[in-house]
């Protein structure tokens, strides 16, 4: 019977995949007991993974949540002008702190005697030679005697701030043109002053000769510092200036500028001066230039000038 015993053997076939005989494992797959210290690792793993798991009750019973409820628009309006002012102001006191320090050096300058010392040049440089030179002068010590007159440096009073754009304070300041910061000896009645100034090479118009168009401006500077203590708000602006040039002016040297006040009436004075060589002994001085000039004081100047002081006006400059 070949188709009874085909279905036997089917039948069969069909069992063994119910049930499948006993394999036995080979010995590397023998199990074996869990030993403490991996019993504790998988203790360990199975917890972790337990608490990552999102609990069912918790999630059934969470509160949906909801977006917070705007503003109204006053509301934000209001806090916008509040933040926009409150920017502005900050922004505004950054800016002008610069200015709030300048401002404060205008209004309290350092004395005459407090300048003197604000300017040092290291030794062994050329301001330093020069510096040297002027305090050895006979002149000096001459000028340093006289009682009526307080000696100071005028442009060591500008803020520094302000002092590197000033014409002859910074712009003309340094090596081979103005080497050092003058020196001046001023009468406190403004009725004369006494000034030195070291002239470089650079200054020149023609090959060593100095341009006449600086020894104008330093006596326009020089004849406006010395009337103005006469004047009633102590500032001036110059009005005319009259310059007659005697003789050239050689580079590399000491000049001395004279000025006297010879009338003040109101809010005008009049001032006369000259540009004047450093002699030698038993020689006369070599005027190389003389000039007069008319100084207004402006009608406003109590109110405009109030927080400012004569060395930082004059002659439409800073003298």
């Amino acid at each position: 019977m070949p188709s009874s015993a085909a279905a036997t053997a089917a039948a069969a076939r069909r069992l063994s995949l119910y049930k499948r005989p006993a394999v036995r494992c080979p010995p590397c797959f023998v199990r074996r007991p869990i030993t403490p210290l991996a019993r504790r690792f998988l203790g360990s793993v199975a917890d972790s993974t337990t608490s990552t798991l999102p609990s069912p009750s918790a999630s059934a019973t969470a509160s949906p949540t909801h977006p917070p409820p705007k503003k109204s628009l006053p509301r934000r309006l209001t806090s916008f002008l509040a933040l926009s002012a409150l920017f502005f102001t900050l922004g505004t006191a950054m800016a002008a702190a610069p200015a709030v320090a300048v401002a404060q050096d205008l209004m309290h300058p350092p004395t005459d005697a407090e300048t003197l010392t604000l300017y040092a040049p290291e030794p062994n440089t050329p301001a330093g030679t020069l510096e040297a030179e002027l305090q050895a002068l006979p002149l000096v010590a001459a000028l340093r005697a006289d009682n009526g007159l307080v000696e100071g440096r005028p442009h060591m009073k500008i803020p520094p701030a302000l002092r590197e754009n000033n014409f002859t304070g910074g712009t003309l300041l340094g090596h081979d043109m103005l080497g050092v910061p003058p020196l001046a000896f001023v009468a406190p009645d403004g009725s004369r002053l006494v000034a030195l100034h070291h002239l470089g090479p650079a200054l020149c118009g023609h090959p060593g000769i100095v341009h006449g168009g600086l020894l104008a401006t330093l006596l326009d500077e020089g004849l406006a510092r010395c009337c103005f203590p006469a004047l009633p708000n102590k500032v001036g602006l110059t009005a005319s200036l009259n310059i007659s040039y005697k003789a050239p002016c050689r580079a590399g040297q000491w000049v001395v500028l004279r000025a006297e006040t010879t009338k003040v009436e109101g809010r005008k004075a009049w001032v006369r001066g000259r540009l004047e060589s450093i002699p030698n002994e038993g020689e006369e001085p070599v005027v190389m230039v003389e000039a007069e000039a008319l100084f207004i004081e402006p009608r406003q100047a109590k109110v405009s000038f109030s927080l400012l002081r004569p060395p930082f006006l004059g002659s439409g400059v800073v003298c």
